[in-house]
């Protein structure tokens, strides 16, 4: 954001049997319209006068898929009646890369994995400034946010991107994580799931189907199909992410080098941080124990991924576990740059192979390095494939239908 953003509790931290007093929101006017990044359309923010107001209390700490999803949802739902605020529990890159600069942000730090104090502090802007009904984004949203909204005595929906009890840190943290999840949806009003495979998942999780609400991810869609000369001599594939183990970095950079062993002209760029220093530092010696330095790209976090998907001529997502349902891949469908993905969830909900992408087994270089090469090759169509991906973006996986989907749930909820 512009200017530093006050706390909520105004850097007080209450005994547990205090309730904490509420700050002024973060001092951006709410009522300013906002441009939807480099399509030249603009999100008019300005809410109708009897617009139902909604928290929505996320992470804040970073900004990847699941942020985009809070961010668009901010952008678009007051055209169907809903206002957003944001709280952030965990407050740091959020504040500045989100493009809704013009929707109130509050700070309610949690200062541990447990602290439920900021609760006290939800509950009192949610009285104050009137909100109907919160949303959460995370585990850790959901055990501040669901606790708020008892004490306010408002409704509140969780929103899964991802699937808590699958992941590459440790078991105990998974277990920690998906039973403070599932004890956090006690009395929950809804749950949206993201996908088919995020579905399933919550209801394995025990979640009650009826409580289960399906609500795909979406990005804006250009007017048309962006123009894209067919690529010839080098190819640049790139990759957007939060690089973690998960992502499969090591897949991909394994397949760049048997590219080039097999005389392909190939480049890689790197889009996104890195969430842990000790795995940038695997994968750049990964690299250079390649002799790939004169080929990677490391472009680091970027606020327009429009941007960098202009310079790729293929879409690589190397994902090794499941994911919610991958916003990078929904934005590279909707720049008309050909997706090659994993046989994971949430990838599965989003790509049909050899229709508008192309799909590998996670883990295996080789077949990814393979179906770069059938592109490049010409056995696989690229401008169809594109084409196809354009389209199935525009008809499942807007941000405008993202939009009406949870404004729909939020509806039924409060009548």
């Amino acid at each position: 954001m512009s200017q530093p953003l006050d706390s909520i509790a105004a850097g007080l931290i209450p005994s547990p049997d205090v309730a904490p007093p509420v700050a002024a929101a973060s001092g951006r006017d709410v009522h300013e319209p906002a441009l939807d990044n480099d399509r030249g359309t603009s999100h008019e923010t300005t809410a109708p006068v009897d617009c139902v107001r909604t928290l929505h209390v996320i992470n804040g700490e970073d900004y990847s898929g699941a942020e985009r999803v809070q961010d668009l949802l901010a952008l678009r739902l007051p055209e169907f009646g809903y206002e957003v605020g944001f709280a952030c529990v965990k407050p740091d890159r959020f504040a500045q890369a989100c493009e809704a600069q013009s929707v109130p942000l509050y700070e309610a730090p949690m200062r541990a994995k447990f602290d439920l104090r900021p609760a006290w502090t939800l509950a009192r802007l949610i009285r104050r400034d009137q909100y109907r009904l919160v949303h959460t984004h995370s585990p850790r949203a959901a055990l501040v946010g669901s606790l708020a909204a008892r004490l306010a005595r408002v409704p509140f929906v969780h929103h899964v991107h991802g699937q808590t009890a699958v992941g590459t840190v440790p078991r105990w943290h998974k277990w920690i994580n998906t039973v403070t999840e599932r004890a956090s949806l006690a009395g929950v009003a809804a749950v949206i799931a993201v996908s088919d495979s995020a579905a399933r998942y919550l209801k394995e999780q025990g979640i009650p189907e009826d409580k289960i609400r399906r609500v795909p991810n979406g990005v804006p869609s250009p007017p048309q199909l962006p123009f894209r000369p067919e690529p010839h001599g080098t190819w640049t594939l790139g990759t957007a992410a939060m690089f973690r183990p998960r992502k499969g970095a090591e897949v991909l950079l394994d397949a760049v080098a048997l590219l080039r062993d097999q005389g392909h002209r190939v480049r890689l760029r790197m889009v996104g941080r890195f969430q842990f220093p000790w795995y940038e530092k695997q994968i750049r010696e990964r690299t250079s124990r390649q002799n790939l330095d004169a080929l990677v790209d490391w472009v680091g976090f970027t606020g327009d991924v429009n941007v960098e998907l202009a310079r790729m001529d293929v879409f690589i997502l190397p994902s090794v576990l499941a994911e919610g349902l991958p916003m990078a891949v929904i934005e590279a469908m909707a720049a008309g740059v050909p997706v090659i993905g994993t046989r994971v969830p949430g990838t599965l909900d989003t790509v049909r192979h050899g229709e508008d992408g192309l799909l590998v087994e996670p883990g295996d270089a080789e077949a990814l390095a393979s179906a770069v090469a059938g592109l490049i090759e010409g056995r696989w169509n690229w401008s169809a494939l594109r084409q196809r991906a354009y389209r199935q973006q525009v008809a499942r996986f807007s941000d405008r239908s993202m939009a009406a989907g949870v404004a729909e749930i939020y509806r039924r909820i409060l009548t």
